[in-house]
């Protein structure tokens, strides 16, 4: 009985060095978990929504092709219906996109990239939540007088009645940004702020001797205006041309094709400025991806629309003044632009 009483200490003591060194103890195997599966984007189900494209006057090329836009998005794409909206142009719909008060926004490069930086007339506002969709196409910087006045260059206009846009405007920022670069004041001049349609009946009824236009080439107003009274499209010296880019150089000289207007029959040098649609950051991706493909798979429609969506292409889609969206960047990527 003693003995095996004795043993029990001694199997311990031999379990206790076994251990101490190195016997591995029983090892207790975890179940593996299996990696979570990685959700594309473009599976996600696109929810029923109503988009709002932010135009500009009936005037001028962003409604006309906001209206085309939004008849392609709801005729392609089940789950949206579009629509397109009057607005008062480049600074209002960029305003109207961070405040999530519509979709889709027609826009100028600069009122883009001075929105989404906080500069210019977004001083201490900083509209970070702006995105690109896709680029559109270059704007001619018109100053537009009928032929009969003695105003045939940009220093006649100096001490004249001139509208400068619509307030609020891309045109109304973009004269005042031209006329500061090029060393006037406002002062200057004697300043109206008309939309495109106003410019018109003001110039007619003689209350303005130049309106301005900032928008594609055929700019239906312009048009409108010109086969009813002679024009002159004012042209922009070499010089100041030079002067304007050296201030500000996202407007780089263009020139205006003869023939584009009623009676102008040669080309006509003034500054220029891109185009672009921009959304909010919150636009869901599949929903961002989806409206690029129907509009470039439909370009054929816009164009049929206005000469403005000619300009309009695959190649130069992403080169917008502001970062794109991450569903424009997958669309451009998937059709081979962007690496």
């Amino acid at each position: 009985m003693k003995k095996r009483i004795l043993l029990i200490p001694l199997i311990l003591l031999l379990a206790l060095s076994l251990t101490a060194f190195g016997c591995p103890r029983p090892v207790v195997e975890e179940p593996v978990q299996p990696a979570p599966e990685l959700v594309d984007p473009l599976d996600e189900p696109i929810e029923p929504m109503f988009i709002t494209i932010g135009t500009g006057g009936v005037g001028g090329v962003y409604f006309p092709l906001g209206g085309g836009m939004a008849k392609i998005i709801t005729a392609e794409i089940p789950e949206l219906t579009a629509t397109a909206e009057v607005t008062g142009a480049s600074v209002a719909n960029v305003r109207f996109i961070h405040a999530g008060e519509m979709e889709l926004g027609f826009t100028m490069s600069c009122v883009a990239w001075d929105a989404h930086h906080g500069t210019g007339a977004f001083k201490g506002e900083h509209l970070h939540t702006l995105r690109g969709l896709f680029n559109l196409y270059p704007s001619f910087h018109h100053w537009v007088t009928l032929a009969h006045l003695p105003i045939h260059s940009v220093a006649d206009v100096v001490g004249k009645r001139i509208s400068i846009g619509s307030p609020g405007s891309g045109t109304e920022v973009q004269a005042t940004a031209v006329i500061k670069a090029l060393g006037y004041t406002l002062a200057d001049f004697k300043i109206s702020r008309l939309s495109f349609v106003e410019n018109v009946t003001a110039l007619r009824d003689g209350v303005i001797d130049v309106g301005v236009w900032t928008g594609g080439a055929g700019i239906a107003s312009i048009i409108d205006i010109a086969t009813t009274h002679d024009i002159r499209i004012i042209p922009f010296s070499r010089e100041e041309l030079a002067r304007i880019f050296e201030v500000l150089p996202y407007y780089p000289q263009g020139v205006l094709p003869a023939g584009t207007y009623p009676g102008v029959d040669i080309d006509v040098p003034m500054p220029t400025v891109g185009n672009l649609i921009v959304v909010h950051q919150d636009l869901p991706y599949r929903v961002a991806y989806e409206i690029l493909s129907s509009i470039f798979d439909n370009l054929d429609v816009l164009r049929g629309i206005h000469v403005a969506a000619y300009f309009i292409a695959l190649e130069t889609g992403p080169l917008t003044a502001i970062p794109l969206h991450p569903g424009a960047e997958r669309f451009f990527r998937d059709r081979g632009v962007i690496p």
